[in-house]
């Protein structure tokens, strides 16, 4: 390998290795920052959120890697042009396109490998973070008692505690309600003092109760509700202990099983397979409404060629009625056509909204399908954006090629997103809203390509000065010469 292509390769994968690693810790906080209320206060050990977060930074990817490659490869010749290395390697012979070859292979490997890895390992790994993110927010809190509240997350108990020490362990003036038998509060508990403890599966939680009384109030089996005759205990206690199920604040992982048909969990084979059968579900619903809705659209009449059955336009039918109908039988002919419009009308609505289930299953696959290579592919167009840019601003470090980069990420961003939610809606089809952000950016790409190569001064301030005085000169020249 020349060494000028040694030099460039070195310029670039130093930058792209930071910008990567701050754009996925910048995505991941954002993450965090959207679910912080689910994953804090649940107890969730150490392995579950380095898992979740793994799951994360590969989910991630498809931002991150785009917006890297853009900003490194600004950075790389923006560094490379304001040290005048270009001028160098340029003086040397080298065109830019030349010494951007082994750039353009290593860019080339990096789209490939990801467009591998959007095919056979992110639907995996969409299937392992949605059933944990799933199981994640479903999770419940852990029990807390807050002073003087009652907490009603134990199902079937309402407990309550005055104060409580330091490290929360002992309570203190606790009350008890027990709603297993049902809504009404016959059965409380007081205690002047409660130790709070977990079992050894910590499967339950063990409250050991000291000086307090149990109140129970019970009926006999067929006593009406406002029967007098009904039994009041009462039961002083010393010490008693008193277990609650934790189940409910444990975390159950879900069967990944039941997300596997999702369109973000499939890879381009499966999507293949769940869009023909969605479709054959679409021919079915279709050939439905038709042969259902067929007879309300014609119509036999022995008046109007006799043992035909004729279609009929709007705006014949009152010439027809007037010309080919009795007077006496207009009325029964119209209630009758009333009737058949109305039960089309519940037939189709009916079936509307089964089709339109299957209409939006379609466009989910087709936009996930194109998706898998989109990715490939905007690591090259902003990578043929980047390079020549920061040929042509010459300015390197994370000044002004950040504040260019992000600008430019936001258009691909807002063009790509914009057009993806319209191929969701169904306005636009999912081949054309996916592959816009793309279709729009490209000759953007080639003109910054052509500005490079020739030299161009695009963002010099003065040249624009210098152009703007001639103008101006020019103006008041011809503006001199009509008033002379």
């Amino acid at each position: 390998m020349k060494k000028i292509h040694l030099l460039i390769l070195q310029a670039f994968i130093r930058p792209f290795m930071v910008c990567f690693c701050i754009v996925m810790f910048v995505l991941l906080m954002l993450f965090l920052f959207k679910y912080i209320d689910d994953l804090i206060g649940k107890g969730f050990e150490w392995y579950v959120l380095m898992e979740l977060i793994g799951y994360q930074c590969a989910v991630q990817l498809s931002m991150a890697l785009p917006l890297s490659m853009l900003l490194s490869s600004i950075m790389t010749f923006g560094n490379l042009g304001e040290s005048y290395e270009l001028v160098a390697i340029k003086a040397a012979g080298y065109s830019l396109r030349k010494a951007m070859t082994p750039l353009i292979v290593l860019v080339t490997l990096f789209a490939g490998g990801s467009f591998l890895f959007s095919d056979y390992i992110l639907p995996v790994v969409n299937l392992k973070m949605g059933s944990l993110l799933w199981d994640v927010r479903n999770k419940k809190a852990d029990f807390l008692i807050k002073p003087g509240i009652f907490n009603k997350s134990i199902p079937g108990y309402s407990i309550r505690a005055k104060n409580k020490s330091e490290d929360g362990t002992i309570l203190y003036d606790l009350m008890i309600y027990d709603h297993r038998t049902g809504n009404t509060a016959n059965n409380v508990l007081l205690a002047k003092e409660g130790f709070m403890q977990n079992s050894a599966d910590n499967n339950y939680m063990i409250l050991r109760l000291k000086d307090g009384v149990r109140y129970e109030e019970s009926r006999t089996k067929n006593a009406k509700r406002y029967d007098p005759r009904q039994q009041f205990t009462r039961f002083r206690f010393a010490e008693t202990e008193q277990k609650f199920d934790m189940e409910a604040f444990q975390m159950k992982r879900t069967d990944e099983s039941l997300f596997k048909s999702h369109h973000q969990m499939l890879n381009l084979k499966q999507l293949r397979h769940y869009t023909d059968s969605n479709r054959l579900q679409l021919d079915s619903i279709s050939r439905q409404i038709l042969s259902e809705t067929r007879s309300y659209v014609s119509y036999y009449s022995p008046y109007y060629r006799t043992d035909t059955v004729q279609q009929v336009a709007v705006g014949e039918f009152h010439n027809f009625l007037t010309d080919y109908v009795p007077e006496d039988q207009r009325r029964g002919i119209l209630s009758n056509a009333l009737g058949q419009a109305q039960q089309m009308s519940s037939v189709l609505e009916m079936k509307d909204i089964e089709f339109r289930a299957f209409a939006e299953r379609d466009i989910r696959y087709h936009i996930e399908f194109h998706r898998k290579f989109t990715l490939a592919v905007s690591c090259l167009l902003l990578f043929a954006i980047g390079a020549p840019l920061g040929a042509i601003i010459r300015k390197g470090g994370l000044g002004l090629p950040v504040v260019v980069a992000i600008i430019f990420f936001l258009i691909y961003h807002i063009i790509s997103t914009m057009a993806e939610k319209a191929a969701k809606d169904g306005s636009m089809d999912p081949l054309i809203g996916m592959w816009m952000a793309i279709i729009v950016l490209t000759p953007l790409a080639v003109f910054l390509t052509y500005k490079s190569t020739t030299d161009s001064a695009l963002f010099d301030a003065d040249q624009y000065k210098q152009k703007a005085e001639q103008a101006w000169k020019w103006v008041t020249a011809k503006f001199n010469r009509k008033s002379a």
